[in-house]
């Protein structure tokens, strides 16, 4: 389950006392789909996520940092224009639906006091973030605005009146009375009484017909939905490895138990964070991703052509040999002709078909398969070099695809920078200043021994870890010729096991990751070089050492050092 009726009603248990009576302090949209509000109260800020994205719309209380982006969309301006410094009076979820309305108190330019409603609906690809005004229900903004042809059951638009969208409202569980409860069960069986429940999705509605099934009573059926209002995190994982985040523990499903959180708002949180942070990162660098997958297509097409051409280049001894036979056999050939059947010298005088142009005499035949003999053997070195500068590129952009499955949503300007002064994206007319790389836009890890690890996430952080922050003593680990992070093990003696824990927090970082055996060179920093002119990460060098592993996303992720 995540984000049904009863699991945001089990939410709200905890929400409601943390912000009611909160001021909202500040507002900001990090990402297309989602926004985030910072209420304040006594004395302490708490940061609430509200996204809207069609496949895991959510809400949540998040620990994360999050990037305030440096402009902001009309959407947000129109949200601190009405909504910053009110009062949150209020949170009210519409029966059991997905709809959760913020109620707000504030004071107009006039100073009379006005109520706003912002209403959350967490509805598939449905959702969206809706501020209207209580008193005569007339939006002032959305999230998404939708055209009427997109959606005739209502008007989403600014001006226009609030109205709900179309919903299907069952029973209510949470206060169905025992009397009620005995009508519909000799009424229904349980399968259908399930049917009848509101703000159930799938799985609870499966392990509510496992309970009655059990045991078809009231207190089956009460005992099921006592558990709504005392709610704990609980992830679990199915056969296939999904994870599915619950407020309750469930006993009849398929799934195993991963772990559990007593409090449901930093169980959310911590389920999102890696899902949440792949979507932002993917919405960030999409523009980036785009010009990655057109240049990898473009190279291995033209690596793919060239390798024809050198292959038929390297197997051009038929052309020389079809032109000498033409020249010992001129008098067989006639004027006008296009082919000839002439005896092979080269295979025991056995029959050779030619080709002949009947334009051309016949010495001049022989000579253009001299010429064209002579012009493949002269390619060959030219087709090499392209070849090899194509698989370069392609490997260069190899990289590019590692760093963005690698990064942090604010790794990706780095990312854009690189593309635009090696030439693959336009630069934008408004010159934005490149922010300075520190040990902050790192991942840093704590190896077992207490010793730290650094990563780079991209290939201007992977130059500036290598090449300026790392002491020339410091260890450098790199997967063997495969695109990856630049990983320094800041020691200049490590043991054994700092090697292999480092060079498994490389290979994790790596095109390689999901490999069972990753080879990883590791060389003291003073061995790496980088050439002229070479492109943003691409180093040499000597003298390093290798080290088999099989990199474990558990074993290196408890590792990392969480930045505040």
């Amino acid at each position: 389950m995540a984000f049904d009726g009863l699991f945001i009603h089990s939410l709200l248990q905890d929400l409601a006392p943390t912000l009611v009576d909160s001021r909202l302090s500040k507002i900001y949209q990090p990402f297309d789909q989602d926004l985030v509000l910072i209420f304040r109260k006594n004395r302490k800020n708490y940061q609430f996520l509200v996204s809207a994205n069609a496949q895991y719309p959510r809400m949540y209380l998040t620990d994360q940092t999050i990037a305030n982006p440096d402009k902001a969309p009309i959407f947000v301006m129109v949200l601190r224009k009405y909504l910053e410094g009110s009062v949150l009076q209020s949170i009210e979820q519409v029966g059991l639906d997905r709809i959760i309305n913020f109620h707000f108190s504030n004071r107009n330019e006039l100073g009379d006091q006005v109520k706003l409603v912002l209403s959350v609906e967490l509805m598939g690809r449905h959702s969206n973030v809706i501020l209207y005004d209580k008193q005569d229900n007339h939006i002032i903004d959305l999230l998404k605005r939708i055209n009427p042809d997109e959606n005739r059951a209502r008007i989403l638009l600014p001006k226009a009146k609030y109205e709900l969208p179309p919903l299907k409202p069952g029973l209510n569980g949470l206060t169905l009375s025992e009397n009620e409860f005995k009508q519909l069960s000799s009424k229904y069986q349980p399968d259908e009484l399930a049917k009848q429940m509101d703000g159930l999705d799938r799985d609870d509605r499966n392990e509510l017909i496992d309970y009655l099934e059990d045991d078809y009573s009231y207190s089956s059926f009460k005992t099921f939905f006592d558990q709504f209002n005392n709610p704990r995190a609980f992830v679990l994982k199915s056969p296939r490895n999904k994870r599915k985040i619950f407020c309750y523990l469930p006993y009849h499903l398929d799934l195993e138990k991963e772990s559990s959180n007593p409090d449901l708002n930093k169980g959310l949180d911590e389920f999102y964070e890696y899902q949440a942070t792949r979507d932002w990162v993917k919405q960030r660098a999409s523009q980036v991703e785009r010009v990655v997958k057109n240049e990898q297509k473009k190279l291995t097409k033209k690596v793919k052509k060239l390798e024809k051409q050198l292959d038929l280049a390297e197997n051009s001894e038929g052309y020389r040999i079809k032109g000498e036979i033409l020249n010992a056999n001129l008098s067989q050939v006639k004027p006008g002709m296009t082919k000839v059947s002439l005896p092979n010298y080269y295979e025991n005088n056995a029959p050779i078909e030619i080709k002949l142009d009947p334009a051309l005499s016949p010495a001049r035949n022989a000579q253009k398969y001299f010429t064209r003999y002579k012009k493949l053997r002269d390619s060959i070195k030219h087709v090499n070099e392209q070849i090899k500068i194509a698989k370069e590129n392609l490997r260069y952009f190899d990289s590019i695809q590692t760093a963005i499955d690698n990064a942090d949503p604010q790794d990706i300007d780095q990312i854009n920078d690189e593309l635009i002064n090696q030439g693959y994206i336009r630069k934008q007319k408004k010159n934005r200043r490149r922010k300075k790389i520190t040990e902050r836009n790192l991942n840093e890890f704590k190896l077992s021994s207490g010793k730290h690890v650094l990563v780079g996430k991209n290939n201007y952080q992977n130059d500036w870890l290598t090449l300026k922050k790392a002491n020339k003593s410091d260890y450098w680990f790199h997967v063997k010729n495969v695109p990856g992070s630049h990983v320094i093990l800041r020691d200049d003696q490590p043991s054994d096991q700092d090697i292999k824990e480092a060079a498994e927090i490389a290979a994790f970082f790596s095109k390689g990751k999901d490999s069972a055996h990753v080879q990883v060179d590791y060389v003291q920093d003073k061995r790496v070089k980088k050439p002229n002119g070479a492109k943003p990460g691409f180093v040499i060098y000597t003298g390093q050492n290798s080290i088999e592993v099989t990199p474990h996303e558990d074993d290196v992720m408890s590792k990392k050092i969480e930045k505040k």
